[in-house]
């Protein structure tokens, strides 16, 4: 009856908050029905959670007098155990236990911590619990927060290694034009090899409640379908939205991103969602990226190098870029320091090997 065995769902702020900016329990417990029904057919659900700002605006109210990282950190503070308290009485009803994940952006930065969130969900799935997923919006106050809990939701999903990723938000998925035009259209199918044709239409415009928008979603989506996942984009405020569009053959509107065939070893997926954590910038010569980008798998070697940008250390993540656009990123074999003496160099060893090297797709 349903296509998959095991999905990831990113709920968007979009999908759980009123218009005043509370917390829509109705919808919410809509939800929940639909991830339940999916559970009674066999289907694992790993669930994405947004609305922890929400729920605590609706708990405390929206007068108090705080800067915007301030308030942010008490509406989440209040707000996640609120979610979570709703989560688990509304999956209890069904007799489903869920447990809540916290998680930021930095704890996963090394491979060592990567690798203990997968455990923590993967042991939550074997005992029958529906991990509930959020970034820690208490401490995730700089830099290194996440985009949003698209990129959150894209690195969960590789991570665990779903079958499909579902990102719902508050529009039924990318438009072929700006969506308040009458005459435009959702684009249904993106194909590997022709993801890049779509970047014009992308608006960049960041969504009502949430920190990204159509751009981040694009660009997770891009990247997880590369990896071999299929994604799909929808709108989470329709009825009865992922049962419908689970359904094998379904005609759902929606934007769906078909997977790449080839395969991505665990760990190049996690280097794949760790360019927002590189430390640095390798950048190479033509020579360097036709033997990267060809056929036949490859290692950066030092003699395609023409420059380094930051300092790093030994394993590090770093990006690599050729005539200014990155086209990858990798774990560095050396420090910086060391890579600078290397620049250029024959026949030396290389600088990010082939395993430790992810390139992303045109």
């Amino acid at each position: 009856m349903y296509e998959f065995k095991r999905i990831a769902v990113k709920i968007g702020s979009n999908v759980l908050t009123r218009k005043d900016g509370t917390l829509d329990v109705t919808r919410m417990s809509a939800l929940v029905d639909q991830v339940a029904e999916l559970r009674r057919n066999g289907m694992e659900v790993i669930l994405i959670s947004s609305g922890a700002v929400a729920s605590g605006r609706s708990e405390l109210g929206s007068d108090q007098k705080l800067d915007s990282v301030s308030a942010r950190q008490l509406y989440s503070a209040v707000g996640q155990a609120k979610l979570i308290m709703h989560y688990f009485d509304l999956f209890r009803d069904y007799g489903i236990t869920c447990g809540q994940v916290l998680t930021t952006k930095e704890s996963l930065s090394t491979r060592m911590h990567y690798l203990n969130q997968k455990n923590c969900m993967s042991v939550m799935l074997d005992n029958g619990v529906i991990p509930i997923i959020n970034e820690n919006d208490t401490i995730s106050v700089t830099e290194l927060m996440f985009t949003d809990n698209d990129e959150l939701s894209g690195l969960v999903a590789a991570m665990i290694g779903v079958d499909a990723l579902v990102i719902l938000s508050n529009i039924d998925g990318i438009y072929n034009g700006h969506p308040d035009d009458p005459e435009c259209e959702v684009i249904r199918r993106v194909e590997s090899g022709k993801r890049a044709e779509l970047t014009e239409f992308i608006q960049k415009s960041r969504s009502g409640f949430g920190r990204g928008g159509m751009q981040t979603k694009y660009h997770i989506a891009r990247k997880v379908a590369d990896e071999g996942i299929t994604v799909i984009i929808a709108n989470g405020t329709r009825e009865n939205i992922l049962l419908s569009l689970l359904e094998k053959g379904s005609d759902m509107v929606s934007t769906r991103f078909e997977p790449s065939q080839k395969i991505v070893s665990g760990v190049k997926k996690w280097i794949a969602h760790s360019d927002g954590f590189a430390k640095g910038e390798i950048h190479i010569n033509s020579g360097a990226y036709e033997a990267l980008t060809g056929p036949t798998a490859t290692s950066l070697l030092p003699v395609g190098a023409t420059g380094v940008r930051g300092d790093f250390e030994k394993d590090d993540i770093v990006g690599i870029f050729f005539h200014g656009r990155q086209i990858g990123v990798g774990k560095s074999a050396f420090d910086s320091e060391k890579v600078r003496t290397l620049v250029g160099v024959q026949g030396a060893k290389p600088l990010v090997h082939y395993d430790y090297l992810y390139l992303f797709e045109n």
